[in-house]
């Protein structure tokens, strides 16, 4: 296994911990080796039926030329996915984007790391790393193959999923609307109780994950509000109270605050509407003045927020039937406009590496970070690159598998979907096994772990 970590970031805490191994598909029977034997052979023909599918539409779009870019994409695709099922070597990109020289210079580092007597590989690599380049690929097979490069292959799904969980959103615009016309006074202790309630909710909005059930249905049906005491005790480790802290600090009289919060968004669809409702109570209620979203700058992960998913879902709450829903989405809008909100994305959150390479690799995007007084990273795959998706033991500190990673205090919040979870209590991980021996995996857990540079915790 590969035990030296593959990063440019050295921190203290290395010299204090043995850094482990990457998951990795080559422990048989893992829930890594799962995913990479069945799950992402299911998503890619997947894909590739869905490219298809809509092969009349390529037609009536760019005629002769669109139906040629979909036979020559799907033959790439195909071709991808037996690589993968034969564990055949990882080979260099061959587009020409803008990321496309920093994944090639990743591979070079893995292959030195592995190397000459292996190569890297699907089922023998970091499954984070193949995980990601099979997404890439993805990418690279639309690109070279114009007129339908710009085509989002998971576009059908975040939509589905988003219109199948309405009556969720309108209950969650329903509440936003109640709490914002009792907010004329409010007390800390009722500003807190709605905080933590929207938290939960952006917290469990998690749960809706396309790329987790392939592809599958994965809408929410039921009321978020209603839920959220039969789900309490699910959460692991709940550090809401060091969030509210943070942004209950920096607040001065709402007319001056000057906190600013930065939100790394994961899935569309319902989780999305989630992070909005949460992201408009944070401004309506004087605890920050700005909010930055970050998204992906191509489709990702199956159901990953993209800058048009991000404006379509605005537009299409805007347009609802609902009035507290169409409300939302305007007053959504109006925020965008007058830059109290603001969407950017960065090739680095769709690529392989662990956020405690982000300083070296993308000291802008660091940068960017800094500025913030809290930030949120929502998600599971967030949570496996902040830890380096590693054989961490249950009980080391979520700081410490951060590895020097700290450009601004930060929450993580994460229903369970791989197996690495950090900052638990001796003897919680064990007893949770014997519970419920799928517990990392299943969604069915969750965690709210924050760490502040200054506080270490």
């Amino acid at each position: 296994m590969v035990t030296t970590a593959v990063t440019m970031a050295a921190d203290k805490t290395d010299t204090l911990y043995a850094v482990p191994s990457s998951l990795s598909a080559k422990v048989v029977g893992s829930f890594a080796y799962l995913t990479v034997r069945d799950r992402l052979p299911t998503i890619l023909t997947k894909v590739i039926d869905t490219i298809h599918r809509n092969k009349n539409i390529f037609f009536e779009t760019y005629g002769e030329e669109g139906i040629q870019a979909e036979k020559q994409t799907i033959a790439l695709l195909a071709k991808m996915r037996n690589e993968l099922l034969t564990d055949k070597p990882v080979v260099p990109l061959t587009d020409s984007l803008q990321d496309t020289e920093s994944w090639n210079r990743y591979l070079q580092r893995h292959q030195r790391l592995q190397g000459d007597q292996e190569f890297v590989s699907w089922f023998r690599s970091p499954w984070l790393y193949v995980e990601c380049y099979m997404y890439r690929r993805i990418q690279e097979a639309l690109w070279l193959n114009p007129p339908i490069s710009d085509y989002d292959v998971f576009n059908e799904g975040k939509c589905q999923s988003f219109f199948e969980s309405q009556q969720a959103v309108i209950t969650l615009c329903t509440y936003l609307e109640g709490v914002k016309k009792n907010m004329k006074e409010p007390s800390k202790n009722h500003q807190f109780e709605h905080f933590n309630k929207l938290l939960l909710v952006s917290l469990w909005g998690n749960r809706c994950d396309l790329s987790i059930s392939a592809g599958q249905e994965n809408a929410q049906k039921t009321s978020p509000i209603d839920s959220l005491s039969s789900l309490q005790p699910f959460i692991l480790v709940d550090d809401s109270s060091m969030v509210w802290s943070t942004l209950s600090s920096t607040q001065r009289p709402v007319q001056v605050t000057q906190c600013r919060v930065d939100i790394v968004l994961d899935n569309a669809g319902f989780e999305l509407v989630t992070d909005l409702v949460l992201a408009d109570f944070l401004v309506s209620s004087g605890l920050a003045r700005e909010i930055r979203f970050h998204g992906k700058s191509i489709p990702w992960f199956v159901s990953d927020v993209t800058a048009n998913d991000f404006q379509w879902t605005i537009r299409q709450t805007m347009a609802a039937n609902n009035k507290w829903m169409s409300k939302s989405g305007v007053q959504w809008q109006r925020y965008l406009k007058e830059g109290v909100w603001s969407y950017q994305d960065h090739p680095f959150w769709t690529q392989p590496h662990e956020f405690c390479d982000m300083a070296a690799d993308a000291p802008d995007l660091y940068t960017t970070l800094q500025g913030a007084d809290l930030v949120l990273f929502k998600g599971d795959l967030n949570y496996r690159k902040l830890t380096g998706d590693r054989y961490w033991d249950h009980t080391v500190g979520f700081d410490t598998a951060l590895r020097g990673f700290g450009p601004a205090p930060l929450c993580s919040l994460r229903t369970l979907k791989a197996n690495v979870q950090v900052g638990l209590q001796p003897g919680q991980g064990e007893k949770l096994t014997l519970q419920d021996p799928d517990w990392m995996t299943s969604g069915k857990y969750a965690v709210i772990q924050f760490c502040s540079p200054k506080s270490g915790h």
